[in-house]
């Protein structure tokens, strides 16, 4: 026995979700492509950075409030 078909009384809407993306979705994926294309081109310009002390107590504190 065949199964039925069923027919749609009204048209399918043709609008969809309108979606937009901000602009830091496409320029920071953007900027980091250009970036490492640019340390490709010239590695001899890509060297470690230097440990700030500054830096390593603010991501130590950071750590410690995480944990309580």
């Amino acid at each position: 026995m065949p199964a039925r078909t069923h027919f749609r009384t009204h048209p399918a809407t043709t609008g969809g979700v309108d979606m937009r993306l901000p602009w830091w979705a496409l320029a920071l994926p953007a900027l980091a492509f250009g970036t490492l294309f640019l340390l490709i081109l010239k590695p001899s310009d890509a060297h470690a950075a230097s440990a700030d002390p500054a830096i390593a107590h603010l991501v130590e504190r950071a750590q410690q409030l995480l944990r309580h």
